[in-house]
């Protein structure tokens, strides 16, 4: 009896440590169980092959990225997020310099530089990462500085859309599945912080020019193509080096993955046959045989093995917890009485929802190849992290909300 007691002081001191929206909270800690499950089972056949029967290698470093990412998550909605106001401006102005540096110097791979490699830890960093949450708390500072003139374009409406502008600029050269991302996440915040909608239609058509000659060289290099098993060569180099690949993304998605596209087409193809053998139930957890072909299996294809082993019940319920962490965010929103923190919260839950529905809508062949992951899914790594990191800084913003509610219903209770 007195250990049962002992049990429950402990699981009360936790709670009493830990505060912010105890859904979100939930929610994290189902989808870390998820990642582990599947994690596990989409790496064994490539850990017995790398390390001679260790099987478990990549078990026990998700394990340790998931620790370490609770931490940073635990630290992170300990920090009240007035202090993130206060570092918003710095974080988004070192992180021009670092994109700059991936694009020219940064570690390649998949023919792009989307990485560089941190000293002592040797380990990669994709600055994006860095760089959308710095532009996420800059512009959430603006936002609530400039509500008052948010109508004006000059005044209002141009500094909010530059600093957004100049980061996804940085980015897309190398990664423009991101940049894309960033922006309409951007754009769906500076909806919601009341800028003018001619202002906001402005710029979408400025940012289709580039994507509809992204369309048109899809469909030259379609019609131009005479001989189809013969390998297309690149024809871009230096910053633009990844406009090929770009053009046969859309060129892959538009005609039905023909063979200009083999690599793409052939995950995609992959990923369809992991879901229909799926069905509604699934093979069950680890049966999955997908996972020996699918290329990234544990990473940007991960979905697919989800519904392959759990079945379409199994990928309902994960599209339902991201559902539940947007509504949740929104609550945040409504309930929290400062701009900042509202505008924050509700500008990375999009970001992270956005990224989850991507990730989804690619492996089911609704949208072109990307390379995104699934949040708090995919196999530990700098956006594994950085992930964690915005969640914090989410119920950083539902801890200090529920303070404040506090603190006030306390002062009703004393004036009544």
């Amino acid at each position: 009896m007195n250990d049962v007691i002992n049990i429950e002081s402990r699981f009360k001191g936790l709670g009493s440590k830990t505060r912010g929206d105890k859904v979100i909270w939930a929610l994290v800690v189902l989808l870390v169980l998820v990642s582990l499950l599947v994690v596990y089972s989409a790496t064994g056949s490539l850990a017995y092959k790398m390390y001679k029967g260790n099987t478990e290698i990549y078990l026990f470093k998700q394990v340790m990225f998931i620790i370490l990412g609770i931490a940073v998550i635990y630290f992170a909605h300990k920090v009240n997020y007035t202090i993130y106001s206060k570092v918003a401006q710095f974080l988004f102005l070192v992180s021009i310099p670092l994109l700059a540096y991936t694009l020219f110097f940064g570690v390649r791979m998949n023919e792009g530089s989307r990485w560089i490699r941190l000293p002592i830890i040797n380990m990669t960093m994709q600055t994006s990462d860095l760089a959308k949450l710095g532009l996420f708390m800059y512009l959430a500072r603006l936002l609530s500085k400039k509500q008052a003139m948010i109508k004006d374009f000059k005044k209002g409406y141009l500094p909010l859309i530059i600093p957004v502008a100049i980061i996804c600029l940085l980015i897309a050269p190398a990664n423009l599945s991101t940049a894309l991302l960033l922006g309409a996440s951007c754009m769906l915040l500076l909806f919601i912080g009341r800028a003018r909608t001619k202002h906001l239609l402005l710029t979408i058509a400025v940012a289709m020019i580039p994507l509809m000659f992204l369309i048109a060289g899809a469909v030259i290099k379609h019609k131009t193509s005479s001989d189809r098993d013969t390998e297309v060569k690149k024809t871009s180099s230096g910053l633009f080096s990844r406009v090929d690949t770009w053009i046969s993304r859309v060129e892959g998605f538009m005609y039905g993955g023909k063979e200009s596209a083999s690599d793409d087409a052939y995950q995609v193809n992959q990923a369809k046959i992991a879901i229909a053998k799926g069905g509604v139930f699934g093979v069950g957890p680890g049966n999955s045989t997908q996972r020996n072909f699918l290329p990234q299996a544990y990473n940007d294809f991960i979905y697919p093995i989800i519904i392959e082993e759990y079945g379409m019940v199994g990928g309902a319920f994960i599209i339902f917890i991201y559902l539940v962490f947007l509504f949740r965010s929104i609550k945040i929103f409504k309930r929290c009485p400062f701009a900042f923190g509202a505008f924050l919260a509700l500008g990375l839950s999009f970001t992270l929802v956005i990224q989850a529905v991507i990730n989804m809508a690619v492996s089911v062949n609704l949208f072109p190849v990307t390379g995104v992951t699934l949040p708090l899914v995919s196999m530990g790594g700098s956006s594994f992290l950085f992930t964690c990191l915005s969640i914090g800084i989410i119920l950083s913003v539902a801890r200090n909300v529920e303070k404040l509610e506090g603190q006030t219903m306390a002062v009703n209770e004393t004036t009544t």
